[in-house]
């Protein structure tokens, strides 16, 4: 693995980013060394943020990074790399492959045992792109980092009961 801090900006002016490089050699560890690696960016939000990066947001973050990754390993050759870009309430999580193909997301169907990566993503995701890299293509998922209450009418001193 290659860490690298990258010029590349999906993020207007991101407040910090960090990429890192899994090649072929790190295939069986590149999944949990890229949880790893997004939990350590987050834990550094609070240099750059009011305040820490909530757990369950660090969590989803991980499992989104998890399902690219783990894409970019079963169904390319060559190495991927991860691009991670925070903003000031968005993560922005990049995986460039060198396959031109994009991942392309099946029906749901309950009684499909894996494959649900690009559902999962979707799912929990803002926004999920797939654009074409020189080398390849760059798969682009925009998390939120907002608490879950942030998208409701009522903030969290307001709740009905």
């Amino acid at each position: 693995m290659t860490d690298a801090i990258t010029a590349e900006r999906a993020v207007p002016e991101p407040l910090l980013s960090a990429g890192a490089v899994y090649g072929d050699a790190s295939r069986g560890g590149a999944i949990a060394a890229a949880r790893a690696f997004t939990a350590e960016f987050l834990a550094a939000a609070p240099t750059v943020l009011p305040g820490p990066v909530g757990e369950e947001r660090v969590e989803l973050a991980q499992l989104v990074v998890s399902e690219l990754v783990t894409n970019a390993i079963r169904h390319t050759v060559g190495p991927c790399r991860l691009l991670l870009e925070l903003g000031r309430d968005v993560l922005e999580i990049s995986v460039f492959d060198q396959e031109s193909a994009a991942p392309v997301p099946r029906g749901h169907d309950p009684r499909r045992i894996g494959q649900h990566g690009v559902e999962i993503v979707v799912a929990v995701c803002e926004s999920l792109t797939v654009e074409p890299a020189p080398d390849g293509k760059r798969v682009r998922a925009r998390l939120s980092l907002l608490p879950e209450y942030a998208t409701t009418a009522h903030p969290p001193d307001r709740r009905p009961r």
